[in-house]
């Protein structure tokens, strides 16, 4: 089953994707934006990811963010689902920058909200960014409809400095009123 956006697919990640993912991988201005930890990664490394990802896991689902146009542009998630309190934690990236401020983004948040909350029944996500990637703040908070949920400080290390992490959130209420207000269903 797939997960249909107005623009873009969310589908399982497939050994097709591995060439692809890992040039990503190995990109360190993409993922000095991100959270974690970063290595120089082989391909035999993404491979072995990409073979590891389980799509019958209960708790954690990893998609590949797909679009007619470019085909493969990015992955998003859904990770730690916690289905007693109906929560989960989203993650997203899109891989290369021409793909970017072109409304690819925005249909795989709002797809990837309908489906957690419609499909799932779940009731809020969770996210994060780190203090100096202003972009993804920005976005997810004016065009995805999340709220500023709080600062953990100094949480991030990066070229020997600490930086906070922006906590960012969404209920299904809130979905609902924002993907109305801006008609993004219609």
């Amino acid at each position: 089953m797939n997960i249909q956006g107005k623009v873009v697919t969310l589908r399982a990640i497939d050994l097709d994707d591995v060439e692809q993912l890992n040039r990503w991988a190995n990109l360190p201005e993409l993922w000095n934006m991100l959270g974690g930890w970063h290595f120089p990664y082989s391909r035999l490394n993404t491979e072995q990811w990409v073979r590891g990802i389980n799509n019958n896991d209960q708790k954690n689902q990893v998609f590949a963010i797909q679009t007619d146009e470019h085909g493969l542009i990015g992955t998003a998630n859904l990770v730690n689902i916690d289905w007693k309190n109906k929560n989960a934690f989203h993650g997203m990236m899109l891989g290369d920058k021409d793909t970017r401020g072109k409304g690819y983004a925005q249909d795989a948040v709002m797809a990837i909200m309908r489906y957690a909350f419609d499909e799932l029944g779940l009731n809020r996500l969770d996210g994060d960014m780190i203090d100096y990637n202003e972009t993804s703040i920005k976005f997810y908070t004016k065009k995805c409809g999340w709220e500023i949920e709080g600062i953990k400080k100094g949480w991030f290390y990066r070229k020997g400095k600490f930086h906070d992490k922006v906590v960012v959130g969404i209920t299904k209420e809130r979905y609902l009123e924002f993907s109305e207000s801006i008609s993004y269903w219609k």
